[in-house]
């Protein structure tokens, strides 16, 4: 298996790249934030994520970059952070959640590093900021207060939009993680067996995925394994000590994150004699994803793909069960912005990561996904999960 990486020189690239587009909306300064639920928007700039604690870089329009750090993490920053040109601020604002308070020589607090940065660029009138929904009050109000009367607007969907293009580098590291997530229910699902329970599966994912090379599960959630008719239900979970039992469902959903990118496969499975009603409905949202995967062309409006999944699904009796149809791109997220809705018509384009999830909800034996990650070709789209081609004709035609 390759383990590819992103160059210095590409995170220098990203940095120009999102400065042009500050220009074009007339921003003097950027500040990003990352937590845990959106560790991407930092480490994709200078390829550093902390472990236990969040993080910050402040982009201005010329000059040098700041890479923000909580105490805990800074000698792994001076490790990860990968952009050229750069400095790193260790933070107390963005350290570890318990308030533990370290003594750390060369600290700043949020007010006095944005002061030294309006001393450094006088001029700012107009600042972007990313992470709108987990941007924490006490940076913003220390931003506001020493950038007086400068004005602050959302730079989220400009950042994502900059993302949804995936570069070459990009496309080799998704290669590596679909490859590895795909090799991981090859391993995993055989040895699957009644009576385990679902935290036990949970465990041989995890054991599984690492000893291939991930750096975590998928940057979204840990495995999930929803068994039966009443925890199969349940659209994200964390798992119990249910035991599972022949003839049910067993909905699988686990992912990778490699170099801060993820891979995932959403597979239903289950063991001894299968219902055949269970085996049609599976099969039909197998058969709907390919149906509609067919679609996803280069210049064409995503409605055409969404209209078409629903359109099959109505046909074969099976769209009362379907809360929607979801098309979405993958990158640093599982599931990441810009969203692909029939109302936006967001056209599709080379070079995209996506995923398409047919969720089945709400039968009498239960619910189950099926979702693979594509690569958009000049050509159309290449599914690049494996897992669910190879296995779900065999197991439930």
């Amino acid at each position: 298996m390759n383990y590819p990486k992103i160059e210095a020189k590409e995170y220098k690239q990203r940095v120009e790249a999102m400065r042009k587009l500050m220009a074009r909306e007339g921003v003097d300064l950027l500040v990003g934030f990352s937590n845990l639920l959106e560790i991407g928007i930092v480490r994709y700039y200078c390829g550093f994520a902390p472990v236990n604690e969040s993080s910050a870089i402040i982009i201005p329009a010329e000059g040098e970059v700041v890479v923000c750090s909580g105490q805990a993490s800074y000698d792994y920053c001076q490790i990860m952070n990968q952009l050229p040109e750069s400095r790193i601020a260790i933070l107390p604002e963005i350290g570890e959640v318990s308030g533990f308070e370290y003594d750390t020589e060369g600290q700043l607090d949020f007010a006095e590093l944005f002061t030294q940065i309006k001393n450094e660029h006088p001029n700012v009138k107009k600042i972007g900021f990313i992470g709108r929904l987990i941007f924490p009050s006490i940076i913003m109000n220390k931003l506001k207060t020493v950038f007086a009367g400068a004005e602050i607007v959302d730079f989220d969907d400009i950042h994502y939009e900059q993302r949804i293009i995936k570069s070459p580098a990009e496309i080799e590291i998704l290669k590596t993680n679909w490859e590895m997530v795909s090799k991981m229910f090859e391993a995993v699902v055989p040895k699957i067996e009644v009576g385990m329970t679902e935290r036990h599966i949970e465990g041989m994912f995890e054991a599984e995925m690492m000893s291939l090379g991930a750096e975590s599960y998928v940057q979204a959630f840990a495995p999930m394994v929803a068994t039966g008719p009443k925890n199969s239900y349940i659209s994200m979970c964390r798992n119990t000590l249910r035991q599972i039992k022949e003839s049910e469902i067993i909905n699988l959903a686990a992912g990778v994150c490699y170099e801060g990118y993820n891979g995932i496969i959403c597979s239903p499975l289950v063991l001894g004699e299968i219902p055949q009603k269970i085996k049609d409905a599976v099969m039909c949202a197998y058969d709907a994803l390919n149906y509609a995967s067919e679609k996803m062309i280069p210049g064409t409006p995503c409605d055409v793909v969404l209209n078409a999944y629903t359109e099959y699904l109505t046909k074969y009796g099976y769209i009362d069960y379907c809360p929607y149809g979801s098309l979405h791109s993958t990158g640093m997220l599982e599931c990441e912005a810009p969203i692909f809705s029939v109302d936006n018509k967001r056209v599709i384009q080379e070079n995209m990561a996506i995923c398409i999830d047919a969720y089945f909800k709400g039968m009498e034996w239960g619910s189950f996904r099926v979702e693979d990650c594509y690569l958009i070709t000049d050509k159309g789209a290449k599914r690049m999960t494996t897992y669910n081609d190879k296995a779900l004709p065999k197991i439930f035609k």
